[in-house]
């Protein structure tokens, strides 16, 4: 199996959840855990699953993230199995703030976009985009974020076999 588990972080939190997953997914000869601006072409070759992940900014994935999804050329990922994940804050968090909610709910939050992006490139969908937790723009994680993350890994690792 080859992995990369791709991601962009602002403050660290989804540079700690990706490192989860990838250690979560397998060993380091099977699974590679990139930055967005270190991902290219010759990360695609001979890949079984990769995984995409970024903080939601502006209620969307972060410009290098969208930069690098467009990368790919199209059908690029034909047969490669995908998932896609977010950082974000909590929904109690965002009800605090009825403009906030209101924007939320029109556009949305990271990893969706990106899981359609990935599909339209021609990947597999293996799960439903995953979100993770923070306290606050600028994080920490909240208490258990990075077991769930290692836990939805295990879960699509599972899936491959």
């Amino acid at each position: 199996m080859k992995a990369v588990v791709v991601y962009d972080s602002a403050y660290g939190n989804t540079e700690q959840v990706a490192r989860a997953i990838g250690d979560a997914l397998g060993s380091k000869e099977d699974v590679e855990v990139v930055r967005v601006g270190d991902f290219g072409p010759s990360h695609i070759t001979g890949l079984t699953l990769l995984i995409v992940g970024s903080p939601t900014q502006r209620f969307s994935p972060t410009g290098p993230t969208t930069a690098m999804l467009k990368s790919i050329p199209n059908g690029g990922l034909r047969g490669v199995k995908v998932a896609a994940f977010d950082t974000r804050i909590t929904v109690a968090e965002i009800e605090r703030v009825k403009i906030l909610a209101f924007f939320v709910r029109l556009f949305g939050y990271a990893a969706e976009p990106i899981a359609d992006r990935l599909k339209k490139k021609g990947g597999v969908l293996l799960v439903p985009p995953e979100p993770f937790y923070v306290g606050g723009t600028e994080g920490p994680l909240l208490e258990g974020e990075l077991d769930r993350a290692a836990d939805w890994a295990r879960q699509i690792a599972a899936s491959l076999s």
